[in-house]
């Protein structure tokens, strides 16, 4: 019985065993790519890795970093709209710059109420009192006077008659009287003449260093709106209400760095295309208006052929690897830029990553 039980299951094994070989041997259908891979439409063609930009006379997409720092209290602008220059796109917390712009407007005010009333001397009323006391010292001398000329004749028709001591005293009171008139005079000559020249000078001055400061915290205070520097489409907004933002731009807690508030791009017919040619495929690069490239869109057949517009002249390291196996790490490459019309019924967005060929020399 035992063996007979031995036998089924070695049978029962070896079936088991023809059975799973058969299945594995059967060859499984390849499934189809998601796209085909961009051909080389050229005989002799280079490829480059692209990034599609704003179109740009010059430099790349715009980034807006602000020139002072603070609280975003209100966003004023929509990623995607299109904005003319000056068009206030981020609001920041200017509560305490305003508060100094006041205080600053306050004082050049007040120096400049002082600097009219100097230019206003002399006031009238200063200058009745300053006649008024200049009469009275006159009166007080011709008073003085009187007194020592009849003390005198009377002492000259009769010494006996008034002491020598009465008479140097009313003599005095002359001398002091004319002193008091000399003093009246030239109080009234001050009052008359009004500011001295130096004070308003110096008022002047005073005046206008205080109204540069407060232009200057004026103008301080209006960075605390940040303003599209030119028309353009906002491509990306990189804060929100509550934010702290910095002239170094805004903390990124997924990248750990640091980037602009506000990305935007130009508004053109055209978009652009930065190619990254390799250091060691630049002998066979055409010269300028010769080149001639497409662009093929990953993940489509669509192809767009492009116009060459620049080539900045600078080898730089490379910072993104493409798929290729010939391509070393330590490569650097050549930042070339081309333009296309924005297609009508393709979507194309700055920052996407595109296929290049260009015709080799």
């Amino acid at each position: 019985m035992r063996n007979k039980l031995l036998m089924i299951f070695t049978a029962l094994g070896i079936i088991a065993a023809l059975a799973s070989a058969y299945i594995h041997g059967i060859q499984t259908k390849p499934q189809p790519p998601v796209f085909s891979p961009a051909p080389n439409p050229y005989d002799k063609g280079i490829y480059a890795n692209g990034i599609v930009e704003s179109y740009q006379t010059n430099g790349e997409n715009i980034n807006i970093y602000p020139e002072v720092a603070g609280t975003v209290v209100k966003i004023l602008a929509n990623e995607g709209q299109a904005v003319e220059q000056g068009a206030p796109l981020v609001m920041l917390d200017d509560t305490m710059q305003r508060a100094v712009v006041e205080q600053q407007k306050s004082q050049s005010e007040a120096a400049l109420a002082l600097l009219e009333e100097l230019k206003a001397q002399p006031r009238k009323e200063n200058l009745e009192v300053a006649k008024a006391q200049l009469d009275l010292a006159e009166a007080n001398l011709r008073t003085a006077q009187d007194q020592w000329d009849k003390q005198r004749r009377s002492y000259e028709l009769d010494p006996k008659s008034v002491s020598k001591d009465a008479l140097d005293t009313a003599e005095n009171a002359v001398k002091v009287a004319k002193a008091n008139v000399g003093v009246a005079q030239r109080q009234y000559d001050l009052t008359k003449a009004g500011s001295w020249v130096y004070d308003v000078r110096n008022q002047q001055k005073q005046y206008e260093a205080l109204t540069k400061a407060y232009v200057a915290s004026s103008t301080l205070l209006g960075k605390y709106t940040i303003k599209a520097p030119t028309s353009g489409v906002v491509l990306s907004i990189n804060t929100a209400v509550g934010s702290f933002v910095s002239t170094q731009g805004v903390y990124d807690t997924y990248t750990q760095g640091m980037n602009p508030v506000i990305t935007m791009g130009g508004i053109d017919n055209y978009m652009g295309v930065r190619c990254y040619i390799d250091e060691i495929l630049l002998q066979r690069l055409p010269k300028g208006l010769q080149m001639k490239a497409q662009m093929f869109i990953r993940g489509t057949d669509i192809h767009i052929p492009l116009e060459f517009v620049r080539v900045q002249p600078y080898v730089s390291p490379k910072v993104e690897l493409s798929s290729e196996r010939t391509e070393r790490v330590d490569v650097r490459v050549l930042p070339v830029i081309f333009r296309f019309p924005k297609p009508k019924d393709i979507y194309m967005y700055p920052g996407q990553l595109v296929d290049v060929y260009i015709m080799e020399n």
